[in-house]
């Protein structure tokens, strides 16, 4: 099972509070229901370990049953949509692909 990271600051400009409601409502709940995924969590980065400012203030993790029906849930309208609005909020987001050891 791989598990897809993301990484990300918010845009310049965007209200946390707003990306908030937007994952709470539309991001989190869609996600949850695609074939591909195990489980799908947004976190926000508080801090490092030791002290500090995280350099990125979300993660999320993407626990994955497929990675290739990931590619296929993806390409739908309604992943699309919500792919455009999240590119609206996040800012150079990084995605990793990780698998365990």
């Amino acid at each position: 099972m791989s598990t897809l990271i993301v990484l990300f600051n918010l845009k310049p400009g965007v209200k946390a509070g707003d990306y908030k409601a937007w994952a709470r409502a539309t991001d989190l709940p869609i996600v949850n229901r695609l074939p591909s995924v195990e489980r799908f969590r947004v976190l926000r980065a508080s801090g490092l370990l030791g002290g500090g400012a995280s350099p990125y203030q979300y993660v999320e993790v993407i626990d994955l049953a497929s990675l290739e029906q990931l590619g296929a849930d993806v390409a739908t309208p309604s992943m699309q949509k919500v792919a455009s609005e999240f590119r609206s909020f996040a800012d150079n987001p990084l995605f990793l692909v990780t698998d365990p050891l």
